[in-house]
């Protein structure tokens, strides 16, 4: 199963930032990079529906 990684730009639109096959590396990398950005950071799986919302 692939989870698919995505950040709300400035005008609040999901951009795709990468893919992942493993939940637990999805959700630590959308973690660090929530934090590291300042952004919101979603988790999807291959059919788009959300996993997880992080925020920083």
């Amino acid at each position: 199963m692939k989870f698919v990684l995505q950040y709300q730009d400035q005008h609040n639109r999901w951009q795709r930032w990468g893919e992942k096959h493993n939940e637990g590396d999805a959700y630590r990398t959308a973690k660090a990079r929530a934090k590291a950005t300042g952004k919101r950071f979603r988790i999807v799986d291959g059919n788009g529906n959300l996993i997880d919302l992080v925020t920083s």
